[in-house]
């Protein structure tokens, strides 16, 4: 049976999947590395792929590849990615790996909603954007089935949209941006140095604290805020939320639903839909495979 291979490195992980073109998972794999040792990521990309050839009997028909940074104009590597991971800045895997034919590369945000797209919370929607909730806020966007990647890939960077022009500077210098609102990364200096997790904040949120009430709730206005912003812009069927933080559920939804009711322009009584990701952690093996697939 013919087969793609869809890979998605991580900060210190790899994780992949060989799918039929249906999107029939025929095997998961997910290989730790030491983002420490030069090029070890690459040595595991390798190790896996040997591994699903050995296992399935014969090469993949296409490999897709995704990874943090900004993917190169040519979609062979990726282009833009500072003091993460040395080595992955220009490496063309097709050569690396000795592949017949050229190996797509996607941004790992731009990886997750084809992957939502082709099987999970937005199969068979044609404009999309998808916000994943973690230790920063990461996005992409698909407008009219084209997902959109920008002049240097940076489109779908959803997390830097400015909500306060006077707040601080955020890891791209955007000033009061969703990401400083809401990621994970700063909850300490949010909150006062009172929780060092969202899920401890939304433990005490549940538990009626006034304070976790007060900070949990000004950060998911603000995510409602974005996302009224996003649905003026670029008018989605379908808002994916994703990440860490969104397996709150009903502490998450239940508000956001309830803040963004009165400001999302409603034309007609047409409302966008918000929902859960449901691909997890292989979103983007699966996105990756898909864009393999869409590249023949």
């Amino acid at each position: 049976m013919t087969y793609l291979l869809g890979i998605d490195l991580g900060g210190s992980s790899v994780k992949a999947v060989a799918t039929t073109r249906a999107g029939e998972a025929l095997a998961r794999y997910n290989e730790s590395f030491d983002p420490d040792r030069p090029r070890h990521f690459a040595e595991t990309i390798r190790f896996l792929v040997a591994r699903a050839q050995a296992e399935r009997g014969a090469p993949p028909a296409r490999i897709g590849l995704s990874a943090p940074g900004l993917a190169a104009a040519d979609g062979r590597a990726i282009a833009f990615l500072p003091n993460r991971l040395p080595g992955l800045e220009g490496l063309d895997w097709a050569e690396y790996l000795h592949a017949a034919r050229p190996i797509p590369v996607l941004n790992d945000a731009h990886a997750a909603l084809m992957g939502e797209v082709w099987l999970g919370a937005a199969r068979g929607a044609r404009n999309v954007i998808l916000l994943t909730l973690g230790t920063g806020v990461g996005g992409a966007a698909m407008v009219d089935g084209r997902l959109l990647k920008g002049a240097i890939g940076r489109a779908g960077h959803l997390g830097h949209l400015v909500l306060d022009m006077a707040g601080p500077p955020d890891i791209c210098n955007t000033p009061g941006s969703l990401e400083w609102a809401i990621g994970n990364y700063n909850l300490g200096e949010r909150s006062q140095g009172r929780f060092a997790t969202t899920h401890d904040l939304i433990q005490a949120f549940e538990a009626g604290d006034v304070f976790a009430r007060e900070v949990w709730l000004k950060s998911v206005r603000a995510l409602a805020c974005a996302v009224a912003s996003f649905i003026n812009i670029l008018d989605p069927e379908v808002v994916i939320i994703g990440g860490g933080i969104a397996r709150a559920g009903e502490p998450l939804f239940k508000p956001l639903a309830e803040f963004l009711a009165p400001i999302e322009w409603q034309p007609g009584g047409h409302r966008a839909r918000i929902v859960t990701a449901q691909m997890g952690e292989f979103a983007g093996a699966f996105g990756a495979a898909y864009n393999a697939a869409l590249a023949e």
